[in-house]
C-alpha cells in the first residue's frame, strides 16, 4: 500500500488553501439565509406529517440557493440558515442527528437502485397504511434529491458555455464527474468522492446532522482501483478529498457563541477492522490524516479505530497529527470496543462494523436508533449527604451511606428504562418525520417505518452517569477522614461543604491538591474502580428484559457547565459552582502524575462493561511532544490504551498561555481548535464558560 505521508501537514495546492482560507474566515456561513417560500396550504391539506415535510423538501430542493466557487473539485452547498439550527428549512419540523446513516448503501446502490427497493415494497401490496405513506414520501425526497443535484448539473452548463480555457475544462470536467452520481454507483474515487458529498450534503441542505461513518472503507477501493489503472495519483486524491473537508466548513460563521461553531455531530472514522475482522486501513485513512494535519479543518472530528494489530504506520501517522493540535484526532480501542458490544448479545460480524452517533458513543452506521440519557453522579452524593435539606444523613458506616449512594443510582437508573418502555408509544414521538433520512438505513425501507417508529434493525438507549469520577473522589474523602481517620464528623463535614468552605480553606486546598485521587495511578483509583463496577451492574442488571439495546455509559459532554450552579461544594476539595470532571478524565489540577499516570488509571476500568464507553482527555503542553522523543511519547500512550484495555482517548495540544491570549485576541487564532467532548471547536467560538472549563483542565508538562 503507497501511503506517500510525512510528518506534519501534507502539500496541498494553493488553490485548495485558498478556499480553506475563506471557509475559516466564516464567509461562506454569513451568506446563509432563510428559506424565503412557504408550502401551498391548500396543496398539502390533508397530508400527513410525513408526506407534508417529503413536500417541503421537494421545495427546499427547486429554492435553496446554489453556492459553487471556480476552484471547488466538488460540486454543492447547503445555504438555507434553518438547517444550521437543526430545522427541517420550510416545514419548520426539527430535524435528526446523533446518528450515522449508511452511506455505503447509497454509494453502492445509488438513487436508482434506492428507488428500486422504495417502488418495490409499495408494489409489494404490503404495506398498511403508515407504510405506504412512509414510502411516498421516500419517493417525493429522492425526486427532491435529484432536482436539487440536476439544478448543480445546470449550473454547470451555464458556466461551460460562458467560460473558456481552462475555467471552461475545469467546469467540464466536474459535470463529466457529477453526471450520473449518486443516481447510479459511482466508477470513479472523483465520482465517489463526489456522490458521497452529494449524499451527505442533501441531508443537510435539509436539516439533518449525520456522522459520515468509516470513509476509508468506504472511499478506499476506487482509490486502490484508480490508483492501479493510472488513472490518479495519491497527489490528485488528497486534493480530491481535501475539497470534502474544505467545503464541510460551511456553515462555519466566525461569529456564533456557546459549545462552538463545529458541533454538527459530523464524525468521521477511519482504520479498524470490517465484519470479517480483515484490516480496513488503506491509502483513504493516510490521506484523510494528511488534510486534517495540512487544514487543522476541526468540522469533521476523526477517530481512528486502532487493535493490537493496527499498522505501525498508521499508529505513528495518528500520533503525528494528534502532536499538532487542535484535538481534531482522537483512537478508539476496538479490540475492547468489540467485546463490549458482544456482551450486549450481538454477534461479533455486527458488532465489528461499530461507528458512532457523530460524537463518540458507540452505535451503527444505517443500522439504529441512539438516544443517550444523562444523569449527575454528584447531584445523587449531594442527596445522600443531604446537602439541599436541614439535617445531614448520619449512616453509621462508609458502607452503609455507599449503599444509599447506589441505592439511589438504581432508583435513578430503573426511572429511566420505565419512561423509555412507554416513549415509543407516543405519537409525537414516533411520527417525526424522517423518510429522507431513512432512504440510508435499509431496514427503514424494508419495514416502512421511520428513524424514531421502528424502522432501524437495533434500538439503543443509554443511560449515561456524568459526574462520576468527583462522585468517587468525594466517597473516598469522606471514606477516609471521616470513618478512618476520624478528623471530622460527617455533620461537621457537611456544614462545612454547606458553608462552601468558608474558615475552611486551607483544609480545602490540602484535599484537592494532595494527589490522592483518580487519575494519579495509586490506591485512590480502587474507589473510582468500585463505584464504575457497581453503576455498571446496576445497569446490566436493569437492562434484563428490556426491549431495546440499554447499554452502561459515562458522559458529561460539557453539561458539567449546566450542573455547576446547582452543585454545592465537594467533599474532594471544590466550591460550589466550580467546574468538575470532564467525561472519565480526572477532576481539574486533580492529576499530579503525568499523562502516562492518568492513561493508567483510566484502564483500570474494565469497559467491556461499558459498551456505550466513557471517553478519556488529555491536555498536554507543546513541550511535551516535540521531536521525535515526543512523538514517541505519543505513540507509547495510543499502544498503552490499546495494550491496556482503554476504550477512548483524545489528546488535546496547547498550553494554557496560547489560549488566554485567543479570549484577548481572538482575531489572533481565528483557526485555534481544542477537543471538547466528541467534537472539536474553534476556541474562539466558545463562549466564556466553555473557554473557561478548556483552560482549567489540567495541563501535562514534562516532569
Amino acid at each position: 500500500m503507497e501511503t506517500a505521508h510525512t510528518d506534519g501537514p501534507a502539500r496541498l495546492s494553493a488553490a485548495t488553501m485558498h478556499l480553506a482560507e475563506i471557509a475559516a474566515s466564516g464567509q461562506w456561513g454569513r451568506q446563509m439565509m432563510p428559506a424565503q417560500v412557504a408550502l401551498d396550504e391548500a396543496a398539502v391539506a390533508g397530508l400527513s406529517r410525513e408526506r407534508r415535510c417529503a413536500e417541503a423538501i421537494r421545495l427546499v430542493a427547486e429554492t435553496v440557493p446554489l453556492r459553487l466557487e471556480p476552484e471547488e473539485l466538488l460540486v454543492g452547498a447547503s445555504l438555507y440558515v434553518e438547517a444550521r439550527y437543526h430545522q427541517v428549512p420550510i416545514a419548520r419540523e426539527d430535524s435528526t442527528s446523533h446518528t450515522t446513516l449508511d452511506f455505503a448503501l447509497g454509494l453502492r446502490e445509488g438513487y436508482e437502485g434506492l428507488r428500486r427497493s422504495v417502488e418495490g415494497r409499495l408494489a409489494s401490496g404490503e404495506g398498511d397504511e403508515l407504510a405506504c405513506d412512509f414510502w411516498q414520501s421516500q419517493l417525493v425526497c429522492l425526486d427532491a434529491a435529484v432536482t436539487w443535484q440536476n439544478r448543480y448539473r445546470d449550473l454547470l452548463r451555464e458556466r461551460i458555455a460562458t467560460s473558456d480555457g481552462g475555467q471552461r475544462a475545469h467546469y467540464a470536467r466536474l459535470l463529466s464527474v457529477c453526471a450520473e452520481v449518486p443516481e447510479r454507483a459511482p466508477r470513479t474515487f472523483h465520482e465517489a468522492v463526489q456522490a458521497l458529498w452529494f449524499l451527505w450534503e442533501f441531508q443537510r441542505v435539509c436539516g439533518n446532522w449525520p456522522g459520515l461513518g468509516r470513509i476509508d472503507k468506504m472511499l478506499g477501493p476506487y482509490l486502490q482501483a484508480d490508483l492501479a489503472a493510472g488513472r490518479l495519483t495519491l497527489d490528485e486524491a488528497r486534493e480530491i478529498l481535501a475539497h470534502f473537508w474544505v467545503k464541510g466548513t460551511e456553515w462555519r460563521t466566525g461569529q456564533d457563541r456557546g459549545s462552538g461553531d463545529a458541533q454538527n455531530y459530523q464524525n468521521v472514522i477511519i482504520g479498524g477492522v470490517d465484519a470479517e475482522g480483515r484490516e480496513v486501513c488503506n491509502e483513504v485513512s493516510f490521506l484523510v490524516l494528511d488534510i486534517v494535519a495540512a487544514t487543522r479543518i476541526s468540522e469533521f472530528p476523526v477517530t481512528v479505530r486502532l487493535n493490537a494489530s493496527s499498522p505501525e504506520a498508521l499508529v505513528r501517522r495518528t500520533a503525528e497529527v494528534m502532536r499538532l493540535g487542535g484535538g481534531v484526532v482522537a483512537v478508539y480501542n476496538e479490540d475492547v470496543i468489540i467485546a463490549a458490544l458482544q456482551t450486549l448479545g450481538l454477534p461479533a460480524e455486527t458488532a465489528r462494523t461499530f461507528c458512532n452517533d457523530g460524537c463518540w458513543e458507540i452505535i451503527f452506521p444505517g443500522n439504529a436508533l441512539f438516544g443517550y440519557l444523562p444523569f449527575d453522579c454528584m447531584a445523587l452524593l449531594q442527596q445522600t449527604l443531604g446537602l439541599g435539606s436541614e439535617t445531614a444523613n448520619t449512616p453509621p458506616s462508609f458502607e452503609a451511606l455507599y449503599a444509599d449512594f447506589m441505592a439511589r443510582i438504581r432508583e435513578t437508573v430503573v426511572d429511566l428504562r420505565r419512561g423509555l418502555e412507554t416513549r415509543p408509544d407516543d405519537p409525537g414521538f414516533t411520527s417525526k418525520p424522517s423518510a429522507l433520512l431513512c432512504l440510508l438505513m435499509r431496514s427503514c425501507i424494508e419495514r416502512g417505518r421511520g428513524y424514531q417508529g421502528g424502522g432501524p434493525e437495533l434500538t439503543i438507549y443509554s443511560p449515561h452517569a456524568g459526574g462520576i469520577v468527583d462522585a468517587a473522589n468525594s466517597l473516598l474523602v469522606i471514606k477516609e477522614l471521616v470513618f478512618e481517620q476520624g478528623e471530622l464528623s460527617l455533620p461537621e463535614l457537611v456544614d462545612i461543604l454547606r458553608a462552601d468552605w468558608a474558615g475552611h480553606d486551607a483544609l480545602r486546598l490540602r484535599l484537592r491538591g494532595s494527589g490522592h485521587q483518580y487519575g494519579n495511578d495509586e490506591s485512590a483509583d480502587e474507589m473510582m474502580v468500585r463505584v464504575f463496577e457497581d453503576y455498571t451492574a446496576i445497569v446490566r442488571e436493569t437492562a434484563v428484559g428490556a426491549p431495546f439495546l440499554f447499554p452502561a455509559g459515562v458522559s458529561t459532554f460539557g453539561r458539567q457547565i449546566a450542573w455547576a450552579p446547582d452543585r454545592l461544594a465537594a467533599p474532594h476539595g471544590f466550591r460550589g459552582g466550580e467546574f468538575m470532571s470532564n467525561n472519565l478524565s480526572p477532576a481539574p489540577g486533580t492529576d499530579r502524575n503525568g499523562p502516562t499516570a492518568v492513561l493508567h488509571s483510566y484502564c483500570k476500568l474494565d469497559f467491556t462493561k461499558l459498551p456505550n464507553g466513557g471517553p478519556l482527555e488529555i491536555r498536554m503542553h507543546p513541550t511535551m511532544v516535540q521531536g521525535e522523543a515526543g512523538l514517541e511519547a505519543t505513540t507509547a500512550l495510543l499502544r498503552t490504551l490499546v495494550a491496556q484495555g482503554g476504550f477512548y482517548l483524545s489528546i488535546d495540544v496547547v498550553d494554557a498561555a496560547t489560549l488566554r491570549d485567543a479570549q484577548e485576541h481572538p482575531e489572533r487564532h481565528r483557526n485555534l481548535s481544542v477537543r471538547i467532548a466528541g467534537w472539536s471547536s474553534h476556541f474562539v467560538t466558545l463562549d466564556e464558560q466553555w473557554q473557561q472549563m478548556i483552560i482549567e483542565r489540567t495541563e501535562q508538562r514534562l516532569r
